[in-house]
């Protein structure tokens, strides 16, 4: 949790207000979203799970150790999913964090917190080492997150998932434990701080250059 914005695990009882977000936010999510390719032939055509299947899923790969499931809450309404996901232990200790955020909150800094809070659970209580974040090229959005947290660049990742119909290129970013020993969330909140003081000297200063004034 910071301030207005709580990151907790995802229930049965989010049903009603999870699907009321997506239906509203349909043509935001559409291009980003993971879908499933064509079956092979011969195979029984794949469909997409219903919201209990969904949840029972993310529960049984929760306990198994390979996924952490969430939802973000911003003042206290449901606006979006953000999922730790293909966890693997042993000599790596890493995952990949997807997210997503309802249109209506974006540009607040929701999400930008929300990965923060993820990323210092997963390095301090978790016990991972390494996060990715792998995004379209074309997801300015979401790109805007991770260059806002100090994510590393690590290049592009050919036709990597299949993402609104299609096999997507993906940009690979990501973040280690060394990386952010002060935690992800107090890097966010520092860079925010000098931000707003650097907006508040701009207004106070006046505009520069009329009129022949320096």
């Amino acid at each position: 949790m910071d301030g207005d914005v709580v990151l907790r695990p995802i229930k049965m009882r989010d049903q009603r207000a999870w699907r009321e977000v997506n239906r509203r936010n349909r043509d935001w999510l559409r291009p980003w979203e993971a879908t499933i390719p064509p079956p092979a032939p011969g195979a029984p055509p794949a469909h997409r799970p219903t919201y209990r299947q969904m949840v029972r899923h993310l529960r049984a790969e929760a306990n198994a150790g390979r996924m952490l499931p969430f939802v973000i809450e911003y003042q206290g309404r449901l606006v979006g999913q953000l999922t730790v996901a293909g966890i693997t232990w042993g000599s790596m200790c890493s995952g990949h964090v997807g997210y997503w955020v309802d249109q209506a909150v974006a540009g607040r800094g929701v999400m930008p917190t929300s990965v923060a809070l993820a990323v210092d659970h997963c390095f301090r209580t978790v016990g991972l080492h390494r996060i990715e974040v792998c995004i379209r090229p074309e997801n300015q959005p979401s790109r805007r997150v991770v260059e806002k947290l100090g994510f590393r660049s690590e290049g592009l990742r050919p036709r990597y998932l299949h993402i609104d119909g299609g096999w997507r290129d993906h940009l690979v970013f990501a973040l280690t434990a060394e990386e952010v020993p002060e935690g992800l969330l107090a890097r966010w909140r520092a860079s925010r701080r000098i931000a707003a003081l650097q907006d508040r000297d701009q207004v106070q200063e006046g505009p520069r250059g009329t009129n022949g004034t320096p």
